[in-house]
Order: C-alpha cells, then structure tokens, then sequence
C-alpha cells in the first residue's frame, strides 16, 4: 500500500464497543476533544434496544468544511468487540486502519491485505496498571481515546480539561483517567508512526456553536414556552424529552420557598392515558404536552381526532424511529409522516413541524404551543432518533425576554358579560378559528360540553348532517388559515438556476446541503427547498411547479413526503422522483448522489 495524501480535519472514526462496558463517556471525550479544538464534528450513536451485551458503535465524523451528515466509510475503526470484528473489519476503507486489542492473536479470517492494523494490548495494559476488575474495564477504553490522541495528533491538554470539568467534585478520579489516557499516548509513541496521514489541527470554525442533544432542546423550548404539564409513558427515543423537562424544570421551575417544582409531571400507564391528560390539561387552560414514538403515536390517534374535532390545543414531540410494529426501536427513520398528517379515523389533518437541528427543536417546540393555541388544534413536531438522541453542533439558543405567548382567541370574563350569547363554534372572523372559553371564566356565560360526537355552533348535541357538514366545511377553512401561521420553507436561491429541484426535511439536511456540493464538482446544479411545515404554503407549490424535476429526499421506504405532496398539491406524480434511505442509519450525501445520478435525465447535446 502507497502513502496515502495527508487529509486535515476530513475523517470518520467508528468505535466498536460492548453496549454497557463503560465506553460511551470514553468516546465521547474523544468526539468532546476535537470539537474543543475548534472543529466542526458529528457523533453518531448507533447501539441495540436491549440494557447490555450486544455490540454497539460510536461512529464520528470530523469536517473541515463543516459537513455535518453521516458519511459512509470508515477511516479508522477502534474494535474492542470480537462478536462485531467481521462487520468491523469489512467496513473499514481500503487503506484504512483497524486498531483492536491484540491481547489475543487476530484471526486470519479478519485480516486485509487492503488495510493496516493497529495492535495494542489493552486489556494486559489494564491488568498491569490497575487492579480493581471495574477500573480495568473502564479503563481500557480510556487508553485507546489515548492512543488515538497521538495518532490523530489530538491536544493531550484539551483532554485534562475535559475531565477536570467531568470530574469536578470526584476529583480523585481525575488522576487514574490521565494515567489511562497517558498509556496510550506512551505506546503509540512507543510502537508506531505517528500521527497517520489522516489528523487533526486546531482551527477556529467553531464560534459560539453549542454541541446539544434534540431531546433536550425540546425539553427546554416547552420549559421557555411557559408548559406546566408533561405527560408521557416512557418510549424510546422520545422518553429523554420529558427527562429533559423534568431537570430544567428543577432548574428553572421550582419555588423559592417549598422547593417544589411548580409543574406537573406524569407518567401514565400508556400512551392513550398519557395524551387523554394533555387534551383535559390544555382545555382547561394549562400548556400541556407529551412527547412518543411511532408505536406510541399509532395508540393517540383516537385522542388526536378528538382534539382536532373539539378543537383543543394539543402539542406531541413525535422522535421517529424505524417501524412498523416494533421495528428497530434504536433506530431512525422519518416514517411516520402519513400517519401524523392524518392521525385518526374520519376526515383529520393535523399541523406538523419539521426542525433539523437542535435550535429548531427549541424554537419550533415553543412555537408549537402558540399554533397549538391560536389554531385550537393539535400540533406534532416531526424528529427522529438522529436528531434527538445523538449531539449536534448548533447554533446557541436565543429567546426573546419581552415575547408574550400567543394564547389565540380566548374570551374574557368581561368580553362574555358584553356577548348575548356565546357560541363556542361559530366562526365570527371567516376564518374558520373560533372563540373560546377557559373553564371558570364566567359565572354564567362561556360554558359548553366538550365531546367528540357532531354538535352545532353552540356545542349542542346534534346528529344533523347539515350541521355536521358546516362544522367539517369550517375546519377546511380553518386548515387554509393554518398555512398564513406555520413556518415558511426555506430556499437555497433567490432566484431559479436549474430546472432540477431537491425537496427534503429534517434530518436530512445536511446530507443533502453535502450532496449539492458534490453534484456541482459533477457540473449539475440544482435549487433546492426544505420543508419546515405542514400544511404545505404556496411557496412550495411554487417550487414544485417552477421545475421539471424534483428529487424528494427522505428517510422511509414508501415516500411518505412525496404522497403528501401529491395529495395535498395535486402534483403530477411523473415530475417527482423519489431519494429514499430506510435502513436505520443517517442518510449520506453518497447516497443521495449516486440515487439521484442514477435517475437524472440529462437533455442530450
């Protein structure tokens, strides 16, 4: 194998580890270490559904120019796992490096003549220097985040500032981490070249970006959209969500002088208990919310139509993982965008928000209560398992001290006194948003029943298929008035340059943004949208129908976007090609490339 060309700050390290061995804090304090060093990084966390045992992976990117999708390839791959070593082995690019544990002879089965191998002892290393069997356990990992520290050409420092910062009241075990890491410093330096043709140099790229998990975003946009309520039944990967809200809660809301929180937490006995306490919190004036997962999502349904059709606000952080059925509950997808559109039987359409980075899970949670509200309708934001679960650089969070909440049309005690009657269903406006009342806000006036059977404008009982029609009549109504709320998409240009469209969402973003740049190396330039709402505005009807082409990129296998849009706009099926990657891991911008290559019908010379 020829010397490879040096690359700076452009590489994949993918740890294989046993899940609960210890090695996540230890991976992550190399992921930590790169980003202090001022460059832009993605972790990704790939781990089982069960508590321990099974193989796990910590897959990292480093990029200069700031990609921050999964990349396909692997650099280097850190193989403590013999269960994992075939996979681990074939996923290592050609040239690439394999460092393992030669505490044991490496089988020949696993053995490349395409790549380099890396051998230290480390569990002998740990016997040697530690003699506590969880230490050595521990420990090991720590050694190899050193070895990687001198091959890679990582600042030792930046790592003894880390775990001050870790270890601060524990300081006792800053000393055997520093030692652990310093051993594998000393033998790489010891044994090998050093550092490989691949490494790091400081740079300054990082400003004031943050590195944050979407969950807790979440949980801290519901905390500064003013909830008072979660009620949730635990779910992976969504239950990190309302964890989330109940520490900022201890942070942010607690009172002086009991020392209580002021927010009710509650975990239900399922997902239907959990968004039934929602609807009966939020109509009664709290902001309340609840956070699930796709099968949890599927047991809402029936309380979703009943907040659509009585018209209650309604907030659910949907975190999607791969269905159906349990499906592979720790990996993602975007795969429940039909169901969440349309959740429940009868005729539902149900706001939806689609954030891409951590700020957005912050910004577009808060938002939801102020939709939720004006709308008097149910609003889900759309993540995933990528988004919530694993860091991602982002900007810093910023909010508004002087915002007011946006509570909708809610009548007064004294705007009732004035009223001859109130009609909770009667659209006044034309703009098929009606009045209500809080529970209590009058002594006489204001009352109604709540049900989800048809009533009449005035919330009374009625089977009358007139009145039914116009109550269904003005939720469409109410449905074109939600596209003058919800967030406008974003465009890549200000004006055309292609007759070939990208159309994505979510987390695929950043996968698409690379693979724009690589088709443009390939002389195909392309514009491109991103959806960040539904129902869909005219600016992407706009888009759609500006272009000859458009790739609708997305994470499911049946197009799930792409039927949205054709439903909702009517657009001509043969203009839309679809981009799809549902395996459970991040989309790549290879392979959004080599799909829509594939596809592209280039007019002839």
């Amino acid at each position: 194998m020829s010397l490879k060309e040096k690359k700076i700050n452009d590489f994949v390290v993918r740890f294989a580890n046993v899940n609960g061995t210890g090695s996540a804090s230890a991976n992550y304090l190399f992921c930590k270490a790169i980003f202090r060093m001022g460059i832009p990084v993605t972790p990704k966390n790939i781990f089982p559904s069960n508590i321990q045992g099974l193989p796990t992976w910590y897959e990292v990117r480093v990029s200069e120019k700031g990609y921050l999708g999964r990349r396909e390839g692997i650099d280097l791959m850190v193989a403590v796992n013999p269960q994992s070593f075939a996979a681990d082995v074939a996923s290592v690019r050609s040239g690439g490096y394999f460092l393992y544990d030669n505490s044991k002879k490496l089988h020949a089965e696993y053995v490349r003549e395409d790549i380099h191998y890396i051998g230290m002892p480390l569990m002998e290393m740990c016997n040697e220097a530690f003699t506590d069997p969880r230490q050595r356990q521990l420990f090991k990992n720590i050694i190899y985040v050193g070895a990687l520290s001198a091959l890679l050409n990582i600042d030792f420092s930046v790592y003894e500032s880390l775990l001050h910062e870790q270890f601060k009241g524990k300081e006792k075990l800053i000393e055997p981490n520093i030692k652990a890491l310093q051993m594998g410093v000393d033998y790489v330096q010891k044994n090998f070249k050093y550092p490989l043709e691949f490494y790091v140099e400081k740079r300054d790229l990082i400003g004031d970006n943050i590195m944050i998990d979407g969950n807790s975003a979440c949980g801290l946009g519901a905390i500064y959209a003013g909830a008072t309520v979660a009620a949730w039944y635990p779910i992976t990967p969504s239950t990190s969500v309302v964890e989330a809200f109940m520490d900022y809660a201890d942070e942010y809301r607690t009172d002086k002088v009991t020392g209580k929180r002021n927010v009710a937490i509650i975990q239900a006995e399922d997902e239907l208990a959990a968004i039934g306490m929602v609807i009966g919190a939020n109509w009664n004036g709290a902001r309340a919310f609840t956070a699930t997962s796709g099968p949890g999502l599927s047991l809402m349904n029936e309380f979703l139509g009943l907040a659509y059709f009585a018209e209650i606000p309604t907030v659910l952080i949907d975190v999607q993982r791969s269905g159906p059925s349990t499906g592979m509950p720790t990996r993602t997808q975007q795969s429940d965008v039909l169901e969440a559109a349309y959740a429940s039987h009868g005729d539902t359409k149900h706001v939806l928000l689609f954030p891409s980075t951590p700020k957005e899970c912050f910004e577009m949670t808060s938002d939801a209560f102020d939709l939720a509200e004006q709308l008097q309708t149910p609003v889900i934001l759309m993540t995933d398992l990528d988004l919530g679960m694993n860091d991602h650089v982002s900007k810093p969070f910023e909010w508004d001290v002087n915002k007011e909440y946006k509570r909708g049309k809610v009548l007064s005690a004294k705007q009732l006194e004035k009223m001859e009657k109130f009609g909770r269903y009667l659209d006044t406006d034309g703009d098929g948003i009606t009045y209500r009342t809080y529970p209590g806000t009058h002594p006489s006036k204001g009352s109604f029943f709540t049900r989800g059977t048809s009533r009449d404008e005035y919330a009374v009982y009625t089977e009358s298929s007139d009145a039914y029609k116009r109550n269904m009549d003005r939720l469409i109504r109410k449905w074109e008035t939600t596209k003058e709320y919800v967030n406008a998409p974003d465009l890549y240009q200000t004006k055309n340059q292609s007759k070939i469209g990208l159309l994505f969402f979510g987390t695929s973003q950043f996968s698409s943004e690379e693979a724009m740049d690589i088709m443009k190396t390939q002389n195909i330039l392309v514009d491109a949208i991103r959806i960040k709402a539904f129902p869909f505005n005219r600016d992407v009807e706009d888009f759609i129908n500006e272009h000859d082409q458009i790739f609708v990129i997305e994470q499911n296998r049946d197009a799930q976007l792409k039927s949205l849009l054709m439903i909702e706009l009517g657009v001509n099926a043969d203009k839309l090609f679809s981009v799809l990657n549902y395996d459970g891991m991040p989309i790549t911008a290879d392979h959004i490339t080599s799909q829509i290559t594939s596809q592209l019908s280039l007019p002839k010379n």
